[in-house]
């Protein structure tokens, strides 16, 4: 379930780029949180 929602916040983020819409820092903040938490679900197995 962690690895869809970073999934998911990560897709947004590339959309948020791509149209030149993001919501302020929020998106950003969520989209690192992702990528740790999948990095560490990766590391520990």
């Amino acid at each position: 379930m962690l690895y869809t929602i970073a999934v998911v916040l990560i897709v947004l983020w590339l959309l948020g780029l791509l149209t030149a819409y993001t919501a302020g820092g929020l998106v950003h903040i969520l989209l690192v949180l992702a990528v740790v938490a999948v990095l560490l679900r990766v590391i520990r197995g």
